[in-house]
């Protein structure tokens, strides 16, 4: 009686893709999404995408399953999106300058954006990133602590700190309109932003 043949040892190579494979078809939209909302051109983002992608295949190993795998790879984006922010300071430094006396020579209009993009726009950048995660993404908190590498707590504290942040710039961009004249009446056009940034 021959004996069966002895089956050929597992390919860790074709797991690996396959897993790559699986990994990609099931985040790759939202990846793309995601940097898409934080630069300035496509192109950018495809390569933020390209980059994060290139992690996820050398580090698959650490890839976690089911519904973590989607908040890992926003973690690894954003650190993509900060090293090319830090390799880009110097090279648009001087583009910052010009941009800065452009504004000084010609000033935006006063209707430039929304009212809560403007006020979004003061806050520091991870203010705007956690309540970006929040209002675009729709992540829940403990999505958030795995995006940003802290603990839920720390992530229910920073966004209700970023929360009440951004009402204070809100309440300093409606100032002025409060002051308006006309008898000395109240003139506000904010009272159908709120229960948008309740929201967010």
């Amino acid at each position: 009686m021959t004996s069966p043949d002895p089956q050929p040892p597992p390919d860790p190579l074709a797991d690996r893709k396959d897993r790559f494979t699986a990994l990609f078809e099931s985040t790759h939209r939202a990846l793309l999404a995601y940097a898409v909302r934080r630069v300035a051109e496509p192109a950018d983002a495809a390569d933020v995408v390209a980059e994060s992608f290139l992690v996820a295949w050398r580090r698959i190993e650490d890839v976690p399953s089911g519904d973590d795998t989607r908040p890992w790879m926003f973690g690894v984006a954003r650190r993509v999106l900060a090293n090319a922010r830090r390799g880009d300071r110097r090279r648009l430094a001087l583009a910052d300058r010009l941009r800065d006396h452009l504004t000084d020579v010609v000033p935006p209009p006063d209707d430039a954006g929304s009212d809560v993009e403007r006020a979004l726009a003061r806050l520091s950048d991870d203010d705007q990133e956690l309540l970006r995660l929040v209002a675009w993404e729709e992540l829940a908190r403990d999505e958030i602590a795995l995006v940003l590498d802290i603990s839920r707590t720390a992530v229910r504290v920073r966004l209700h700190r970023a929360r009440r942040r951004l009402a204070d710039q809100l309440a300093a961009l409606e100032e002025p309109l409060k002051r308006s004249a006309d008898g000395g009446q109240v003139m506000s056009r904010w009272a159908r932003a709120r229960p948008g940034i309740e929201e967010a």
